[in-house]
């Protein structure tokens, strides 16, 4: 496994602190991902996002989201097993479960929804108006000094 030292970037640079940490948790991630239960992820316009995971036999009940710290965690747990029932082959997958997926800044849940044994969550990313390119003008320099001697003229005046 080759390993990177981030040592030149924090030196050099100010707030790439958790891009640094995001190369550093994807790299240095030996444990095999869990492939249950499967999951898409699409890109629906352009600030917004859709996780669908195939959750069939469970229920909406049975299912729990909940965003911490740019983290988005799905867990389920099925309620009581019905014991009565004798199963000859069973195939579908009803164990718990617990899906998490980091979330950059400024992307917030926006709703889901639970229909025909998929689960979908609604993401929207939304820049503060702080953070959007803005225009800046400029100024002619000559053009500001007449300005400015017309205002001290009517000053005067």
């Amino acid at each position: 496994m080759r390993t990177y030292d981030f040592a030149p970037l924090y030196r050099s640079s100010v707030g790439f602190d958790q891009l640094a940490s995001l190369m550093d948790r994807v790299l240095t991630n030996d444990v095999a991902q869990p492939s249950y239960p499967p999951y898409n992820i699409e890109k629906t316009a352009d600030d917004a996002y859709r996780i669908s995971l195939a959750v069939a036999g469970f229920g909406s009940d049975d299912l729990s989201i909940e965003v911490k710290e740019n983290a988005l965690l799905v867990t389920a747990k099925k309620g009581q097993e019905d014991t009565e029932k004798t199963y000859l082959h069973r195939g579908i997958a009803t164990r718990a479960f617990e899906r998490r997926f980091h979330l950059a800044d400024h992307v917030r849940v926006t709703g889901a929804s639970h229909t025909d044994g998929m689960l979908h969550i609604d993401l929207q990313r939304e820049i503060p108006e702080a953070l959007k390119p803005r225009r800046i003008e400029i100024s002619n320099g000559a053009a500001e000094a007449v300005e400015q001697d017309v205002v001290e003229a009517k000053a005067v005046n």
